[in-house]
């Protein structure tokens, strides 16, 4: 018998019993859609979490931390690894600086680097230009948050939160700031005397814009040789000041606080930290998140897609007892078809491509209704969680996900779960006696 004859003799059958097909098929559909709505949850929080990780985060980007701030031989031999993209190192101005612009007042980050380098492992600029000239400077996007008028204590005494709030939003400084000229003021000891001194910077460029909203850059790259007239006018490196805390402090030149270390690819990053530690550094990078977050995730969705199958499990009783009932109805047709000659092997497919008909209707039409619900509830949680909650769910929340891999997984199991379940049946049917089946007795 051709598989053509035999998908019609099915088709055919299915069509006489079409109503306790139906139910078996809506069986078996809500099975695969509640183990796929079920599994899809782990999959949409484990996408968030790897969102909330990786976003605005180079997965290239390894962070270095030695006992001791780092020499430039030591950055030189970290550039010279194998896969190693590029190296960043930046150096912290320690005093307590000032930036001056009209009345407007800042303490935002400062600090060195090497900017050739910045630019090759990923940094950007939302407008102007890199520095060329010693006084000139690239300052965070929201550096202009920083800027504030300072507001007299006796103006904000009876203020409430909102109201000092507010207060400080007004005295931002809202103006464009590329091509204006800052002051910094630096700081130092002399004896028990605060001498300071202004140097004038130009703001050359803007940073790009940060990934998230709630971070916050407002950190201000100057030049090397700016960094140098700083360190004449203190007489200590990085303009750290004279206090008496800083006596026993060891204070070396041409030492890096911030270092890291940049890959070509996601790979190799494993490999380059593990030749980085050999050396006695510590190292971290987004990955060692992704690793363990990975393995939760793993695990609470092979529990979930457990649960879920045990929905499979209860629609293949339905599927046993229709395709048991299928043998007892056609035992005649059983019948004639051993009489003339039909081999068993034959009859015992006949009744699992049926069966396995019935799986894969329910897991298709299962699947297409676990991705309307899942793009229905991303669509309609969050507005209900602002408007009953009044919380807002995290940027770029997924409650619900599916991976191509999971219908798939989920047609896998429906369609060995309905084989195992017409699969005694089936053999029933081949046993069936051809004398008893002619006179309808079973």
């Amino acid at each position: 018998m051709k598989f053509r004859d035999r998908y019609r003799f099915v088709r055919a059958n299915m069509k006489k019993n079409k109503t306790r097909v139906i139910m078996t098929v809506l069986a078996a559909t809500i099975g695969c859609a509640f183990l796929i709505v079920l599994a899809s949850i782990g999959f949409g929080i484990h996408k968030t979490a790897i969102k909330d990780i990786t976003n605005g985060r180079l997965m290239t980007e390894i962070e270095v931390h030695g006992e001791k701030p780092f020499t430039l031989e030591e950055i030189q031999k970290l550039d010279d690894l194998k896969n190693t993209k590029t190296v960043t190192r930046k150096q912290i101005i320690e005093n307590n600086l000032t930036y001056h612009l009209n009345k407007y007042e800042s303490h935002a980050e400062t600090m060195v680097a090497d900017l050739p380098a910045e630019k090759k492992a990923g940094f950007e600029l939302s407008k102007g230009r890199m520095p060329i000239h010693k006084n000139e400077i690239v300052v965070g996007y929201d550096f202009a948050k920083g800027l504030i008028k300072p507001v007299p204590d006796e103006d904000t005494k009876n203020l409430s939160e909102q109201e000092m709030q507010n207060k400080m939003k007004d005295s931002q400084y809202k103006g464009n700031l590329l091509g204006k000229t800052v002051q910094l003021e630096i700081q130092q000891l002399e004896g028990k005397r605060m001498v300071k001194k202004n140097f004038p910077l130009t703001i050359v460029g803007i940073g790009k814009k940060p990934s998230k909203q709630w971070m916050m850059n407002e950190s201000v790259f100057i030049s090397e040789g700016q960094l140098k007239d700083i360190e004449r006018f203190t007489k200590t490196p990085r303009g750290i000041m004279n206090s008496p805390e800083n006596k026993n402090l060891k204070m070396d030149y041409n030492v890096y606080n911030d270092v890291k270390v940049y890959t070509h690819t996601a790979d190799e990053v494993e490999g380059v930290s593990k030749k980085i530690e050999k050396w006695g550094y510590s190292t971290y990078s987004p990955q060692n998140e992704l690793k363990q977050i990975n393995v939760i995730f793993l695990i609470i969705k092979i529990g979930l897609i457990t649960v879920g199958t045990v929905a499979v499990l209860i629609a293949s009783i339905g599927i046993f007892n229709t395709m048991t009932m299928a043998v007892t109805e056609r035992a005649q047709d059983i019948g004639i078809m051993k009489a003339i000659g039909a081999h068993p092997g034959v009859i015992k497919k006949i009744f699992l491509m049926e069966s396995s008909f019935i799986g894969v209707m329910g897991a298709l039409i299962g699947t297409a209704i676990a991705y309307l619900f899942s793009f229905g509830v991303n669509l309609i949680l969050p507005v209900l969680i602002e408007q009953f909650f009044h919380e807002k769910p995290p940027e770029n929340f997924y409650f619900s996900y599916i991976p191509v891999t999971l219908p798939l997984i989920c047609i896998a199991i429906c369609f060995g779960v309905t084989l195992i379940s017409g699969l005694r049946p089936a053999v029933r049917a081949t046993q069936v006696d051809v004398l008893k089946a002619l006179r309808r007795d079973i």
